[in-house]
């Protein structure tokens, strides 16, 4: 039994509950992703992370395996977090989500477009479903709006309550047309090429969240997951001029993260 049948007859406080409880996961995942780890975060994931700390409970194989996988990690610090531990971790994060020395791209657009190039058609894509929603990112030339970071904290952001009229038809939706095409090749390749089983079990866990919750959503009234044949026939917007992909980014014109 997976966790979407675990919850498929929920009530609708459960289900309000659900979606709260797993905004938070998502928020967490976007936060391991988004920085490197220091002293104060190791210590509080040794405190939390052997234990159930994920509101949604996993069941698939991979991500148990994921799970076992980032915890081997947090076992293999020492205790004393020396300069060389942080150095080795810090490395490890920039070669996946700085220098991409493990052609890992963390954005979708270079995992979708063609030429395997960062701010084309799938960033602008993405783009539009935060502005549908109200949200803009801050700094875009920082981390683009594809960028697997935003696109967590976006999922979170549908399911928190922040917008009470998203349907979970909407979130599946989301989750089909954008991380779900391509989390799992990120994943993998970063599990087989990085340095630390922290990092490793980090991306796999990311892509059996979202995989599980996209589950999840069809048992409690979102339409099944489309075929690929589905995905491509669907229409996306024209690409954009460059002149409004470098547009300067307008400080209060919509809610950023």
């Amino acid at each position: 039994m997976n966790a979407a049948s675990q919850k498929l007859s929920a009530p609708a406080s459960g289900v309000a509950r659900l979606r709260a409880e797993t905004a938070t996961d998502l928020l967490t995942l976007a936060l391991l992703h988004e920085r490197e780890l220091d002293p104060t975060l190791i210590l509080t994931l040794w405190e939390h992370c052997y234990e159930e700390f994920l509101g949604l409970r996993l069941q698939g194989r991979r991500a148990c395996e994921a799970l076992i996988l980032l915890r081997e990690g947090l076992t293999d610090l020492p205790a004393d977090l020396q300069a060389e531990t942080l150095d080795r971790l810090a490395a490890d994060y920039a070669d996946i989500y700085l220098t991409y020395g493990l052609r890992a791209s963390p954005c979708e657009s270079v995992w979708l477009d063609d030429d395997n190039l960062t701010m084309q058609e799938p960033t602008f894509c993405v783009r539009d479903w935060y502005r549908r929603h109200g949200i803009a990112v801050a700094d875009w030339r920082k981390r683009n709006d594809d960028h697997l970071v935003h696109q967590l904290r976006f999922i979170a952001h549908l399911l928190d309550g922040a917008e009470p009229s998203v349907e979970l038809a909407e979130i599946a939706r989301f989750l089909d047309e954008h991380p779900l095409r391509w989390i799992e090749r990120f994943a993998e390749r970063v599990a087989a090429h990085c340095a630390t089983r922290f990092y490793a079990g980090l991306a796999l866990l990311t892509a059996a969240y979202l995989d599980e919750l996209r589950d999840l959503l069809t048992s409690l009234g979102a339409a099944p997951r489309p075929s690929s044949e589905e995905l491509a026939a669907r229409s996306t917007p024209a690409r954009r001029p460059q002149a409004e992909a470098e547009g300067p980014y307008a400080p209060g014109a919509a809610p950023g993260w």
